[in-house]
């Protein structure tokens, strides 16, 4: 119940979003209607339809955003004609005259159109080509949601939640034609200017079906304060149970949750959370033979959730293995499920790869059906669950920090499980390169998807061609977070694949590193030259680079492209391919 308050109250916030602009000029031409037979309908079926296609979204993947497409271009023809009705009374009596007949018909009265019943019908089909137009905008809450019913499969709560979000973005936009049909009102008395009022939204409207067709909805508005907006709905999962959300998508990682991070208190105060799920669905075992529940009675377990391209689970892995180091000999057994992002993290052999390369010497469950993920209830990378040695859960934790509390648990519960001589805690680990912990002080960049499904900031002209190749250009300038394509790409859903010839990325940003996905296409070496405000970084350059800024993509795998050795600053980045064929999926920061 608390979570659907705060997913409440999260679409209460979309009010304050520059993305709810495209909508308000349609919801308030009912606000000088009675609002129990124009407006209520209208937000009615607005919250309805988004929360049809926002669950189809994320049930169907990619298909579903191309009927949402096509929804939005049936809708926008809709509005447009709505708009002419604004415009010209003659026309509006004439396009109302279906609906007349059709509100006479089922009362079986004359007096129908009286009653207000075909304004009820007139007002709900506005709200569903409203809420069309509205389902692909939203922030961090409603990404939170996707994500997380997309990895834990399509459930009758996740309707539930995206219902609760359409509600209480509702709620707030019926407060403002409330308030908007008494400005009205005020206007028709003092002034006479019921026509023109008419008109005005007539042309408002028009104004904003141009704006969507042409994207600025998805361009222009959210350059606005998009990002206030977000850190509002950041600090209100801060405060919810974490553990019933989906992964966190704002702050750090859409692939982890290092903003909304929880643990389960004192060590001494520790409560059982269930038992620990079947391990039998992994799919393949690495520096082990496959586990299961009976051969882990009499241990304590720490089962560590993390894929090999998040930053977070990269930053948090020197501490996982330094317990596995110091307590291995003493009655704890580390886990690491492997539950794949993105589709490169599927292939065994880059598991193995990785795995080997990362120096990961406990056992590794190959999770790519999330079936452990499931039997969890997981929905973050990286996530901690400590099980004592009867079989209990007993402790989680999520995200990056709290690493001496978590080292707190192992101890205790060790200590329950009747070992003894248990070493010295193990501290903190001499993490370097990319594990190195982050300047959170100085983190004011997101993690930032490249494949359209979940992109944000993109500037080049014209935005996407949807899974075509495309011709892109660099704009004239980049505000913060806001980043382009340069040459011939084509964007899909979760990466984009430099064609053929040279192509450059560039980022505007602010953090102490930067990092990018990254693969080499069809398995060709791919070399790549970075810059830092047109400069060779220098002194600035990450692991995969060198002071020239020069590096070879290998393989798919997070490539740390820049370090930031003095103050952090604002920086435009640059990343120019000297070879085609590139995959390039998201940046995140530290």
């Amino acid at each position: 119940m608390i979570l659907v308050l705060i997913v409440f109250l999260g679409g209460v916030l979309t009010i304050l979003s520059p993305c709810i602009l495209p909508v308000l000029p349609f919801v308030f031409t009912r606000a000088d209607r009675k609002f129990s037979t124009n407006g209520l309908p209208m937000l009615i079926g607005m919250a309805l339809t988004f929360t049809g296609i926002a669950t189809l979204a994320a049930v169907g993947g990619a298909w579903v955003v191309r009927l949402n497409q096509v929804g939005r271009a049936v809708a926008l023809v809709l509005l447009a004609a709505f708009a002419a009705t604004l415009l010209s009374r003659r026309l509006a009596d004439w396009l109302a005259r279906p609906f007349v007949a059709l509100g006479n018909k089922l009362a079986a009265s004359p007096h129908a159109a009286a009653s207000g019943r075909d304004g009820i019908l007139t007002s709900f089909l506005l709200g569903v080509a409203t809420g069309l137009l509205w389902a692909p905008c939203a922030g961090p809450i409603l990404g939170l949601l996707l994500t997380g019913a997309a990895l834990s499969g399509p459930t009758a709560r996740t309707t539930l939640l995206l219902l609760a979000y359409a509600a209480g973005a509702a709620a707030s936009l019926a407060v403002a034609v409330l308030a908007g049909g008494r400005v009205f009102a005020i206007l028709k008395r003092s002034l006479g200017a019921g026509e023109w009022v008419r008109r005005t939204l007539g042309v408002a409207v028009l104004l904003a079906v141009a704006g969507i067709a042409f994207g600025w909805d998805g361009t222009v508005l959210t350059r606005l304060s998009q990002n206030g907006t977000d850190r509002l709905e950041a600090s209100l999962l801060r405060y919810g149970p974490a553990q019933d959300a989906a992964r966190a998508a704002p702050g750090g990682s859409g692939a982890s949750a290092a903003s909304v991070s929880t643990s389960n208190g004192a060590a001494s105060d520790l409560s059982e959370e269930g038992e620990l799920p079947a391990l039998s669905g992994a799919t393949g075992w690495l520096n082990s033979m496959p586990l299961t529940r009976a051969a882990l009675r009499g241990k304590v377990v720490l089962v560590d959730f993390w894929t090999y391209s998040c930053i977070n689970c990269l930053r948090s892995l020197p501490y996982v293995k330094r317990w596995y180091d110091a307590y291995k000999d003493h009655g704890l057994v580390v886990i690491g499920v492997h539950a794949p992002e993105f589709p490169f993290e599927r292939d065994p052999d880059n598991v193995r790869r990785a795995v080997h390369e990362l120096g990961i010497a406990y056992p590794v469950a190959i999770d790519d059906d999330y079936a452990i993920w499931r039997g969890f209830g997981n929905q973050y990378w990286p996530a901690h669950y400590f099980i004592d040695a009867t079989g209990h859960i007993r402790a989680h934790h999520f995200g990056e920090g709290d690493y001496d509390g978590s080292e707190r648990v192992i101890r205790e519960l060790l200590a329950q499980a009747g070992y003894t001589d248990l070493p010295k805690p193990a501290g903190a680990p001499a993490a370097a390169g990319i594990e190195a912990p982050p300047d959170l002080a100085h983190v004011d960049s997101p993690e930032t998807y490249i494949g359209y499904a979940r992109a944000d900031g993109f500037r080049s002209p014209g935005g996407f061609a949807d899974d075509r190749e495309k011709s892109y250009a660099l704009p004239p300038s980049l505000a913060l977070n806001q980043w382009a394509l340069l040459g011939r790409w084509t964007d899909g859903p979760e990466r984009a694949v430099l064609e053929s010839g040279a192509g450059r990325i560039e980022f505007r940003f602010l953090a102490r590193d930067l990092h990018l996905v990254l693969g080499p296409g069809a398995g060709k070496a791919v070399r790549f030259r970075v810059r830092l405000d047109g400069a060779a970084p220098g002194a600035d350059h990450g692991v995969d680079t060198d002071a020239e800024g020069n590096g070879v993509i290998r393989e798919q795998r997070l490539y740390q492209l820049i370090r930031q050795t003095g103050r952090v600053a604002e920086h435009t980045f640059s990343i120019e391919f000297l070879d085609g064929g590139v995959e390039a999926y998201s940046f995140t920061f530290g």
